[in-house]
């Protein structure tokens, strides 16, 4: 049998209102549901002899399950057999809804108190991403955040980054201090020569200008490396 052809499976209504995703949602809180199963609640339906938990099933298979489908672009999505324009467009607005609810802050600004709350602030979309990107997240004197901000898309190494780029906000928003995140799209967050060089020319530039760097977080797949933990590049 071609591997390409669907097996048939049941539909959803012909299964046990138990094993159905919403009624189990309903029932048992949305945290009792695997991956399929939830995305199967967004796509709503599946192919000819194939249910909507197949599907899912096979969308996260083959595409190297949730993180896969965060990289997938709208067009991507929509040359997947089973998912078209429609469904592209409902998996694209939940992704995006999950990266909104990450960044959101609460009532006052969100307190940075070690490297795994500024980490936090990027993980969720810096994991995924398929180029390095340098980011800032800019604070105030008590270590309050006040905003972050996209500086730099590129490989960093110390002929391309441009050291006065990340404090140009800094000083625009007259933040005390910033922390300089960048991700590896190779998932090992292990820092480089590069990575290390780069920190000890923004640590002497922050001193110039009076804008301490408080911390280089560098992201990998679902973990990260403080290079200040570590000792690299800070005095």
């Amino acid at each position: 049998m071609n591997e390409d052809e669907p097996t048939f499976t049941p539909r959803i209504s012909d299964m046990a209102n138990e094993d159905r995703p919403r009624e189990r949602l309903a029932q048992a809180g949305a945290e009792a549901l695997n991956n399929a199963e939830l995305l199967a609640i967004i796509l709503r339906v599946g192919i000819e002899g194939e249910n909507v938990i197949r599907l899912s099933e096979k969308l996260l298979a083959q595409n190297d399950g949730l993180i896969g489908l965060l990289k997938m672009s709208y067009a991507d999505l929509c040359k997947v057999k089973g998912i078209g324009p429609a469904k592209a467009a409902q998996l694209k607005s939940a992704v995006e809804l999950g990266r909104r609810l990450a960044a959101a802050t609460p009532n006052e600004r969100p307190l940075i108190t070690s490297p795994a709350d500024a980490a936090n602030l990027f993980m969720y979309e810096m994991r995924a991403l398929d180029q390095e990107e340098v980011r800032i997240a800019l604070l105030d004197v008590r270590n309050r955040l006040i905003g972050t901000q996209t500086i730099y898309r590129g490989s960093l190494n110390t002929s391309m980054i441009r050291v006065g780029e990340i404090f140009r906000e800094a000083i625009k928003q007259n933040a005390a201090s910033v922390i300089v995140v960048h991700n590896h799209p190779s998932g090992d967050p292990s820092p480089s020569p590069d990575d290390v060089a780069v920190t000890r020319m923004m640590c002497e530039a922050g001193k110039l200008l009076d804008v301490s760097v408080h911390d280089h977080i560098i992201i990998g797949q679902n973990r990260f490396i403080s290079l200040k933990e570590r000792g690299l590049g800070f005095a």
